[in-house]
C-alpha cells in the first residue's frame, strides 16, 4: 500500500473557493462515502449548528452511507439517562436534516465517561439512527463493490489517566483492557475488506497540551497492534478539537485528528505533522477500489486538506 499526501496549503487562494457548492461537492463523491464528526455536544452553540446545517446540505449531494462519530457527542458530563434532554439539544434537534437520518456510528469519549455510559448504549433502543451495539464494535460498509471495515474502539478505558480517576470517570476503570485488545487483534487478523479504518476518541499522535501519557498509552496498547498487522489505512481520532494529519516514519498507517464540529482550539506545528488547522468542521471519507481519501472540511464547506492512500 502506498500513500499520497495532497496538501492544499500552498494554494491558499484556491482553498477559499474549492468545494463550497453542490457542483463542487459532487466531485468528492466516490463509490462509498462516509461523514466523520466528533466533539459535538454544545447545545447548538459556537459552530455546532452551522456545521450541522452544512453537513445536511453536503449530504444532499454526497449521500453518505453513515456518520462516524468518534466520541464526545455530549459535553461536559455525558448523559444521565436515555431521557436526558441533552439527547435532544446536543443531537436529535441539531442534526435534524433529512439526509442525516442515517446510521450514526458513535463511540464513547472521555466526556461520556463522566456520565452514564450505559445510557449511551441503551439509546440505540430509542433512536434507530444511533447504532451502537457495544462499547467497541466493528461494522463493514459495502457499496458498489467497495468495502470498508470500520473498527470502533472504546479508548478511555485504555488510558491509565482515566482508569485511575474513579471520582471523575467512575466507569473507566471497570472496563477490562485485555479483552478489547484481543478483540482488536482478531478483527485486524480477519479483515479482508478493501480498506480497514480504525476509529477511537483519543489520538496516538497530536500536538496538544493534554497529558503525554494519553498518547503513549494509546501507542503502546493500540498502535502496536495496528502496526503488527499493517493493514490499517487510517486511524481517526478526535479529542483535540482541531485538524491534524501525521505520517510517522516507519509506520504504514496514517494518523489523523478530526476537528471539533463545534468548539475548536489552536494548534502548533510538531514533528511528523503534515497538516494542521484550528478550523471547525468535519471530514468526508470516500473510497473506491483504488483510493481512500479523507477530505477535511471547514465550516464554510471548503476542503482545506486531503489525505489520499492508494493501492
Amino acid at each position: 500500500m502506498k500513500r499520497i499526501i495532497i496538501s492544499l496549503s500552498f494554494l491558499f487562494a484556491l482553498v477559499a473557493t474549492y468545494a463550497q457548492t453542490p457542483a463542487q461537492w459532487e466531485a468528492l463523491k466516490q463509490d462509498l462515502n462516509i461523514f466523520v464528526a466528533n466533539d459535538l455536544g454544545r447545545n447548538g452553540y459556537y459552530e455546532q449548528r452551522p456545521v450541522a446545517d452544512l453537513m445536511g446540505r453536503m449530504a444532499e449531494t454526497i449521500g453518505p452511507e453513515c456518520v462516524v462519530a468518534p466520541g464526545d457527542i455530549h459535553h461536559f458530563d455525558g448523559v444521565a439517562s436515555v431521557d436526558d434532554p441533552l439527547w435532544m439539544t446536543n443531537f436529535e434537534l441539531i442534526y435534524s436534516h433529512p439526509e442525516l437520518m442515517i446510521a450514526w456510528l458513535p463511540v464513547l469519549g472521555n466526556h461520556e465517561y463522566r456520565g452514564n455510559t450505559q445510557a449511551c448504549l441503551d439509546y440505540a433502543k430509542v433512536s434507530r439512527r444511533w447504532v451502537m451495539p457495544a462499547r467497541y464494535y466493528s461494522r463493514v460498509i459495502e457499496e458498489d463493490g467497495v468495502s470498508i471495515r470500520l473498527i470502533m474502539l472504546d479508548t478511555t478505558p485504555l488510558i491509565d489517566k482515566y482508569r485511575d480517576d474513579r471520582e471523575k470517570y467512575p466507569d473507566a476503570g471497570e472496563q477490562p483492557i485485555e479483552p478489547q485488545l484481543q478483540w482488536l487483534d482478531e478483527q485486524l487478523a480477519s479483515a479482508t475488506e478493501d480498506w480497514v479504518v480504525v476509529c477511537g476518541h483519543h489520538p496516538m499522535y497530536a500536538q496538544t497540551k493534554k497529558s503525554d501519557s494519553e498518547r503513549t498509552d494509546m501507542q503502546q496498547r493500540v498502535g502496536s497492534l495496528i502496526e503488527k498487522h499493517g493493514n490499517v489505512a487510517l486511524y481517526i481520532a478526535g479529542h483535540i478539537h482541531n485538524f491534524q494529519h501525521f505520517e510517522v516514519p516507519g509506520k504504514k498507517t496514517t494518523y489523523v485528528v478530526n476537528t471539533s464540529a463545534s468548539l475548536t482550539r489552536d494548534v502548533a506545528p510538531v514533528t511528523d505533522q503534515v497538516f494542521r488547522s484550528n478550523a471547525a468542521g468535519f471530514s468526508v471519507l470516500t473510497a473506491s477500489k483504488q483510493a481512500l481519501r479523507l477530505h477535511m472540511i471547514d465550516s464554510h464547506g471548503a476542503v482545506i486538506h486531503t489525505v489520499e492512500k492508494t493501492k
